[in-house]
């Protein structure tokens, strides 16, 4: 126990070491290719305001790898400039922290960007520019939106949502190397989770468990509340109350990911309270992962993602397919109406990456999820198997493969607690 314990945390130590932060460098040349749609037009993006509790934006970080609250960045064909708000007051300071000022002699390289001017200045620069290219690129839906239109009422906004995404959805080695960090992170989280199940187990202590793993490894936190969800619980696709005390004979459906250097996984496994299985949960088990492996053998470049079940070349499709004709319910009918959500999702930046509209056809270097699952309150038997995967040329390397989803490997972690 204490051998493999070692072995995990150096595992854990390796995968830290190897992720690297992103260099300023990429966040510039990700610039350069939002830059190069723009042939006309000009794109200008606010970041989080300040307050604890701002939220992150995730494309202003995909884009600049910056989180000082107040800065403005204004992208055109020729160059780039980031605006950074006012030295506080010092008194301010003293809770706050020093931030970074345009008057820095540093600025630019902190920053990574050519040019660092002040938000005073942002208005007239903007207008400016205007005055060379006539089109105005943002993000339509965010609230600073509205006072782009006051600032210049004659021009239309033009949304540039649809270019962001296409840009984010292949991930760099860098990206890739971060997804991996966080994996193993979660990997960790979830085998410790399995040694402390018990009946008596309140959901929340399994949860905190994986807190304490992300937190001490070093990261930013979870990616999205964690789901611990046990007997009916586990029926429950959404569910984080994470408040219910686990039972003898039940099973938990545990979907968690860590964020660490802001790049979220998402992994979700299906295990025994009692460390055992019982005939009936391991029956409908072992569809809900035939599902699973059938999914990921078939993605490939070209396959469908978000497709629906009636798509040809859908993961949905295939994982529906499988589901529909392996095992039955309790009244001896197909289980694919107990598949109610969609089987896969890009990962990223966020756990929910941005996709593009409708049936999205993967690439290599995108990073998406297989999660198929079937859900029977009758039974009080929910079961979900989640893999984080790679698009590679020829098909899909799974980034999750060190937490098991076989019922054999499942219980022999479990009983050695």
């Amino acid at each position: 126990m204490r051998s493999s314990r070692v072995a995990a945390l150096l595992c854990l130590c390796a995968a830290a070491a190897s992720a690297q932060e992103i260099a300023r460098q990429e966040y510039h040349q990700r610039r350069e290719a939002l830059r190069k749609q723009l042939t006309d037009g000009v794109f200008v993006m606010y970041g989080p305001g300040g307050g604890e509790g701002a939220p992150r934006d995730t494309n202003f970080q995909y884009l600049t790898g910056w989180d000082q609250p107040g800065s403005i960045i204004l992208l055109t064909p020729a160059g780039e400039t980031m605006f950074l708000p006012p030295r506080r007051p010092a008194a301010q300071e003293n809770f706050t922290g020093r931030m970074a000022a345009a008057t820095d002699e540093n600025a630019a390289r902190v920053t990574g960007f050519d040019q660092v001017l002040p938000t005073t200045q942002f208005e007239a620069q903007l207008l400016k520019e205007l005055e060379k290219y006539p089109r105005l690129f943002t993000m339509t839906n965010a609230p600073y939106a509205a006072r782009l239109r006051a600032l210049v009422p004659m021009r239309e906004l033009q949304d540039a949502r649809l270019m962001l995404t296409r840009l984010r959805l292949k991930k760099s080695p860098a990206e890739i190397a971060m997804i991996e960090r966080s994996t193993a992170v979660t990997v960790q989280g979830i085998k410790d989770m399995w040694r402390r199940f018990k009946p008596g187990l309140y959901e929340y202590q399994a949860a905190a468990t994986l807190t304490f793993d992300i937190l001490d490894n070093g990261c930013d936190g979870h990616a999205f509340s964690p789901i611990v969800g046990s007997g009916i619980n586990a029926t429950i696709l959404h569910y984080s109350k994470n408040s219910r005390q686990m039972q003898a004979g039940e099973l938990v459906v545990m979907d968690v990911g860590a964020q660490c250097g802001g790049y979220a996984t998402d992994i979700t496994r299906t295990a025994p309270v009692s460390g055992k299985f019982t005939p009936r949960q391991r029956e409908l088990y072992e569809v809900v992962l035939g599902a699973n492996k059938a999914v990921i053998a078939a993605l490939k470049p070209g396959m469908i993602v978000a497709g629906g079940r009636n798509t040809p070349n859908s993961i949905d499709k295939i994982a529906f397919d499988y589901i529909n004709t392996h095992g039955k319910d309790l009244k001896g009918e197909p289980l694919g109406k107990y598949l109610t959500h969609g089987v896969g999702h890009s990962v990223g930046l966020d756990v929910h990456d941005p996709q593009t509209p409708g049936p999205m056809a993967v690439e290599p270097g995108m990073v998406v999820t297989v999660e198929p699952g079937v859900y029977l309150p009758e039974e009080g038997i929910g079961i979900r198997v989640e893999d984080t995967v790679l698009i590679t040329e020829d098909g899909a390397k799974v980034l999750t493969g060190a937490i098991p989803k076989e019922i054999a490997d499942i219980e022999k972690i479990m009983a050695k607690k």
